[in-house]
C-alpha cells in the first residue's frame, strides 16, 4: 500500500548483510502477522533447497522480494513457494500446528503499491494440495475484496479443520480495515512493528474478521479432521472457540487425540503388502507428482480471484456421506478389511457421484474418498473442497489420509513413526497415476 525509499537491513530478519540495500519497496504490513512468520521461518529452515532467505520476502512487492527469493525466479509465487516448503517440512516432521501456521501464512495479504490495488496471484502449481487450494488476502479496499477474502477464509478454515487444527484460526490470516483509495500516503490502516513477536495486527487489535464464527462452523460442518467426522469426538468444535476479535493476542489451537475404538483389531505395523519397493514407489511418485502439478497449474489459472469461493461451494450430502464413512477406520483400527471399508466409502458416496479413489492402503485411516460429480464445473470433491481435475483431488485425498495416519502415530494409537505414513502417501500418489 505504501511506497517509500528505505534502507533494508536484512539483520532485522535475523540475516546477515554486508551492506544495506537501497531500493524502492513496499513496507507497511509485512511484519503485522509476526508469529506466523516466526513459525514458517522455523519450518522453512528445516530444509530450504530453494535458499529462500526469509519468509518475509514473500510478503513484499517483487522489487524487494527479489533480494531474498533465492532460487525462486517467479516472484509472484515466492509467497506460495515459501508456504509450500514450510508445509512440506512440517508435514514430514508430523507437526500439525506448524502445518496450520504455513496455511495461514499462505493466506496473508501481500504488500501492494497503493490502497485498493490487488496483488498478483501465483499461477504455478503448489506441491501440497492444501497450499494449492489457497490464495492470499487482497487489499480490503480493492474490488470485491470482502467477498473474495471471506471465501478464502472459509476455504482456509476447511483446510485447517482437515489437519485437525482449530478452524477459527483461519480468521487470524485476515487483514486491516479498508483504507481510502487515493490516500496520498498509500498507507491505509496498516501497522508494521519489527519487534512485536505476536504481530501488531493482533496486539493493536487492528484485525478485521472476514467471516463470523457461525459461518466458519457451517463451512467446516462436513469436513473430516484427520480422517474422522467432527461428530466423532475430534477437537475441532468451533463452538468451543472464543471470538477472534477478543482473543487475538492468544492464538487458539486444538489438539487432536486419536484413540483406538473399543474392541478394535490390532493396528497394522507393516506396510501394505501391495506397496511397491521404495525405489519403484519414488520413481512412480515423481511421475505422478509431475502430472498432478501440470494439471493443478491449469486448475489454479482458471480459478482466478474467486478460487476460494469455488472451493467452498460444494458442502453437499454426498460429501457428508463420504466423510462419515472415511472416518470408519480412524484411530488405529487399521484392520484387514480394507475392501469392506472401501466398499462402504463407495456405497456412501451418495447421489452426487462415485468414488474414484482406488488406493486400498489403510494405515491409520481408511482412504479418503474422491467423489466425482458429472457435469459440475469442478467435478472432483474431497471433504467438501472441489477440484477441476482428478489428479489434484487424488493427491489431496492421499495427503488427508497421511495427516490422519500421522495423528494416529503421534497419539500412540499405532506403533512406529511418521515415515510409515509418508511411505503410504507415496504409494497412494503412485496409485493415482
Amino acid at each position: 500500500m505504501k511506497y517509500e525509499t528505505a534502507t533494508v537491513l536484512l539483520a532485522v530478519f535475523g540475516l546477515v548483510s554486508a551492506a544495506p540495500a537501497k531500493l524502492r519497496r513496499e513496507v507497511p504490513q509485512e511484519l503485522s502477522h509476526n508469529k506466523f512468520l516466526a513459525s514458517v521461518r522455523k519450518s522453512l529452515n528445516l530444509d530450504n533447497p530453494d535458499e529462500i532467505k526469509d519468509p518475509v520476502f514473500g510478503l513484499l512487492g517483487n522489487a524487494a522480494a527479489a533480494e531474498g527469493a533465492g532460487k525462486i525466479t517467479n516472484l509472484d509465487c515466492l509467497h506460495q513457494a515459501t508456504a509450500d516448503r514450510a508445509f512440506t517440512n512440517a508435514k514430514a516432521a508430523g507437526d500439525v500446528q506448524s502445518q496450520v501456521d504455513a496455511l495461514i501464512f499462505a493466506a496473508i495479504e501481500r504488500n501492494t503499491g497503493s490502497v485498493g490495488l490487488k496483488s498478483v496471484l501465483c499461477t504455478d502449481a503448489a506441491v501440497n494440495p492444501e497450499i494449492q487450494a489457497l490464495t492470499q488476502h487482497q487489499d480490503p479496499a480493492s474490488e470485491n475484496a470482502a467477498a473474495d477474502n471471506k471465501a478464502l477464509v472459509l476455504t482456509l478454515a476447511k483446510e485447517i479443520a482437515t489437519l485437525g487444527g482449530d478452524p477459527l484460526d483461519a480468521l487470524l490470516s485476515g487483514t486491516f480495515a479498508p483504507g481510502k483509495i487515493g490516500d496520498p500516503t498509500a498507507a491505509g490502516n496498516t501497522c508494521d512493528v519489527a519487534d512485536d513477536a505476536e504481530g501488531c495486527i493482533f496486539t493493536q487489535k487492528l484485525l478485521v474478521n472476514d467471516a463470523t464464527e457461525a459461518e466458519i462452523q457451517a463451512a467446516v460442518s462436513g469436513v473430516t479432521a484427520g480422517g474422522n467426522t467432527a461428530g466423532n469426538g475430534t477437537a475441532v468444535d468451533a463452538g468451543n472457540g472464543t471470538a477472534v476479535v477478543d482473543a487475538c493476542p492468544a492464538q487458539v489451537t486444538a489438539t487432536v487425540t486419536v484413540k483406538p475404538a473399543a474392541g478394535a483389531t490390532a493396528p497394522a505395523k507393516a506396510k501394505d503388502a501391495g506397496q511397491a519397493s521404495d525405489k519403484a514407489t519414488k520413481d512412480a511418485t515423481k511421475a505422478a507428482e509431475k502430472a498432478t502439478k501440470d494439471a493443478a497449474k491449469a486448475d489454479k489459472a482458471n480459478a482466478g480471484a474467486n478460487k476460494g469461493g469455488n472451493a467452498t461451494a460444494n458442502d453437499n450430502a454426498a460429501d457428508a456421506g463420504a466423510n462419515a464413512n472415511a472416518g470408519a477406520n480412524k484411530g488405529g483400527n487399521a484392520n484387514a478389511n480394507d475392501n469392506a471399508a472401501n466398499a462402504g466409502a463407495n456405497a456412501n458416496a451418495g447421489a452426487g457421484g462415485g468414488n474414484v479413489q482406488t488406493f486400498t492402503g489403510a494405515l491409520g485411516a481408511a482412504p479418503i474418498p474422491v467423489i466425482e460429480t458429472a457435469g459440475a464445473d469442478r467435478p472432483f470433491s474431497v471433504n467438501g473442497v472441489t477440484f477441476v481435475n482428478s489428479g489434484a483431488a487424488l493427491q489431496r485425498s492421499c495427503a488427508v489420509q497421511n495427516n490422519a495416519c500421522a495423528n494416529a502415530v503421534n497419539s500412540g494409537a499405532i506403533d512406529g513413526d511418521v515415515k510409515q505414513c509418508n511411505d503410504q502417501e507415496k504409494a497412494c500418489n503412485a496409485a493415482a497415476r
